[in-house]
């Protein structure tokens, strides 16, 4: 069973290899600022943040379901994912700039923490199956009891009642530190997320190292829980891969609940 990385993002490779899962890469060409634009200005407002990570991640997987890999169709699922982080409700993609880098820092620092927000999204495109809609698969139904610090029931909607966002419009309403997955047709929506504490003796001189290693410059938030910026995070309160690039125990109830796909089909045995 392949799954389709809509990606080139190494630390969504490496979360999913270090679980037995070899994806495959595809860069979806998706142009996310006009994205964005696009969206913002068909609702009169700016997206929030799990509007924003979510409307990215379905992009992306749509981009690449049906489009040819190697010159050959899709044959698989397709995973989308997108990140940003939330800091007194300015939401910060990537920085680029050193400068931007540090600014972001400096503010992250001041607030004391924020949220992280991580959309996925999985498309079915096998081939070799009449691939069901998302919850008409086998009789694991929309699964899980939602309890505290679990992934939530999925939920069906009718994506073309999400306006210009779609499907991503039913999991706008997810609290920080929440989930939320939503059905529609053949994909699987999801936004998680994880709500982080920095330390609050962070030095100008430790932000200035850590820029000048290039490691902040182009990740959601300016900083890597899985590189040198973990030493600045004291605390996490959600799915720690969900920081790193996707929530793993999100993608798994997707895949499960959504398609009847069990984790284990897609290790790379």
């Amino acid at each position: 069973m392949r799954l389709y990385l809509a990606s080139t993002s190494p630390a969504r490779r490496a979360l999913l290899a270090q679980t037995g899962i070899e994806p495959v890469l595809v860069a979806p060409g998706v142009d996310e600022d006009a994205a964005v634009a696009a969206a913002a200005t068909s609702l009169g407002r700016d997206l929030t943040g799990p509007e924003l990570v979510a409307m990215l991640a379905v992009a992306k997987a749509s981009a690449v379901a049906d489009a040819p890999v190697d010159g050959s169709p899709v044959d698989g699922f397709v995973f989308g994912g997108d990140s940003a982080f939330e800091v007194d409700g300015v939401l910060y993609g990537k920085p680029h700039d050193p400068e931007v880098a540090r600014e972001r820092w400096r503010q992250m620092l001041a607030a004391g923490g924020g949220t992280l927000w991580s959309g996925h999204c999985v498309l079915d495109r096998r081939l070799a199956v009449d691939a069901p809609d998302a919850l008409d698969a086998p009789a694991q139904g929309p699964g899980g009891a939602g309890r505290a610090g679990t992934v939530p029931p999925v939920r069906t909607v009718d994506a073309s009642g999400g306006g210009p966002l779609g499907a991503a419009a039913f999991v706008a309403g997810v609290a920080p530190g929440g989930s939320a997955v939503v059905a529609a047709g053949d994909h699987v929506v999801a936004v998680d997320s994880a709500v982080l504490t920095f330390a609050d003796d962070v030095s100008p001189e430790e932000i200035d190292a850590y820029v000048a290693t290039g490691e902040p410059l182009e990740v959601a938030g300016a900083f890597t829980i899985d590189g040198r910026a973990a030493a600045y995070i004291t605390r996490i309160d959600g799915a720690p891969s969900a920081v790193v690039g996707l929530s793993l125990p999100v993608l798994r109830s997707m895949l499960l609940r959504g398609f009847g796909i069990a984790w284990h089909d897609l290790w790379a045995l």
